[in-house]
């Protein structure tokens, strides 16, 4: 089994890109792998969010996401399975 090494949410900042698994919230068996922008949480002063079609979602190791989209497809090919282009 392989190792991947997920981003800690303490190691971000401001502006840095993540990528992660996003659920097609009207077919559940859809998954891919999006990419969001990190980005000042509007709601909560001195916070940092996850900003991902157009909504903020608070910063929190409850994510898995990733710094390297390679790493993100790595790991997605090995729980979904590989995918062709």
């Amino acid at each position: 089994m392989d190792l991947y090494e997920q981003a800690q949410s303490s190691s971000l900042n401001e502006g840095d890109v993540v990528y992660l698994f996003y659920r097609n919230p009207h077919t559940q068996n859809v998954a891919t792998i999006q990419q969001a922008s990190i980005v000042v949480n509007p709601y909560e002063e001195g916070k940092l969010s996850i900003f991902l079609y157009d909504t903020y979602y608070p910063l929190s190791d409850e994510f898995v996401f990733f710094t390297s989209l390679e790493e993100a497809e790595a790991l997605y090919n090995d729980y979904f399975g590989p995918t062709y282009e």
